[in-house]
C-alpha cells in the first residue's frame, strides 16, 4: 500500500475512534429527534442519480463511519445505466466530471482543500492506490452551529472560494472531479456536527425544494435491492433516484 495512502487511513481511523468514543453516548442516529437547523439544496446543477445513501442502516452510505452515516454520493447517468461514454479510464468520458458544483445553503467556508491530484480508474473497479488523500479536494462550509457541509472528490484547483469567505445558497463554488478514494467521478456530500472531516458525526440532510423520481435502469447500475418500504422516509432521500433542485433543467 502507498505510504501516503497509508497515512491518510489511520488518520481516517484514528478520527473514526475518536467520534466512537466521544459520541458514544449521545443519540445521533435518530431522524425523529434531530432537529434541523438547515434546509439545503443539491449542491449541483441538472439531475444526478444518487448512487449511495439513505437515513437507515440498510440504506445507509457508511453506517459505521459516524462521519459518513447520512452521507450520499451522486453520479450523473444517462437512459442506459451509463456513467460515461467513450474511453472508460478518459475522465473526461464521465458526464459529471468537471459540471459545476454549487453551495448547498448560505454558509462561511471554512476549509478547503484543492490541490490533490485527479487519481486514476482502476481497471479491476478499485481505488487508486496512489490516492494521497482520501476525501481528497474538498470544501467545509459553516451554515449554522453545529451544522457542516462537506463536498469531496473535486476536480484539481477548481475550487473558487477562499477560507473564511461567505456563500449564498446556489453559487458555483467548484467542479466535480475524481480526486480521493474514489472509483469514478462523482461526489461526496454530508452534513456533520464540526468542521473536522473525520472526527465527526454526520447528520441526516433534509433537502427542499427538490424533485425525485426512481430511477428506472436502476437494476442495470446496481446489484443490490431497491431500498424496503420502511427504510423510505417522509423528508428524506434514498439510493435510486434521480433528483435535481426544483426548476433546475
Amino acid at each position: 500500500m502507498n505510504l501516503r495512502f497509508l497515512g491518510q487511513v489511520v488518520l481516517q481511523v484514528t478520527g473514526l475512534n475518536y467520534a466512537t468514543v466521544k459520541y458514544r453516548n449521545k443519540d445521533i442516529v435518530s431522524i425523529d429527534s434531530y432537529v434541523h437547523k438547515v434546509e439545503y439544496a443539491l449542491p449541483f446543477d441538472g439531475e444526478w442519480y444518487t448512487g449511495n445513501g439513505g437515513v437507515t442502516q440498510n440504506t445507509s452510505h457508511s453506517w459505521e463511519i459516524l462521519p459518513q452515516r447520512f452521507a450520499y454520493d451522486f453520479i450523473i447517468v444517462d437512459e442506459e445505466g451509463e456513467s460515461y461514454r467513450g474511453d472508460k479510464k478518459d475522465l473526461r468520458s464521465y458526464y459529471c466530471y468537471g459540471k459545476d458544483i454549487l453551495a448547498p445553503a448560505d454558509g462561511v467556508v471554512v476549509s478547503i482543500k484543492n490541490n490533490f491530484p485527479d487519481c486514476r480508474i482502476m481497471s479491476d473497479g478499485q481505488t487508486d492506490p496512489d490516492t494521497p488523500d482520501i476525501g481528497g479536494n474538498r470544501i467545509i462550509i459553516k451554515h449554522s452551529s453545529n451544522e457542516y457541509s462537506a463536498i469531496c472528490h473535486l476536480m484539481p484547483e477548481s475550487v473558487i472560494v477562499q477560507k473564511g469567505q461567505t456563500v449564498k445558497r446556489g453559487d458555483v463554488i467548484a467542479k466535480c472531479g475524481n480526486s480521493g478514494n474514489t472509483t469514478e467521478p462523482h461526489i461526496h456530500f454530508q452534513v456533520q456536527n464540526t468542521a473536522h472531516f473525520y472526527s465527526c458525526f454526520g447528520l441526516p440532510i433534509l433537502f427542499s425544494n427538490i424533485q425525485k423520481r426512481l430511477y428506472a435502469k436502476y437494476n442495470v447500475v446496481d446489484i443490490r435491492p431497491l431500498p424496503e418500504k420502511e427504510d423510505i422516509k417522509d423528508g428524506y432521500i434514498h439510493r435510486g433516484l434521480l433528483v435535481k433542485n426544483f426548476g433546475n433543467e
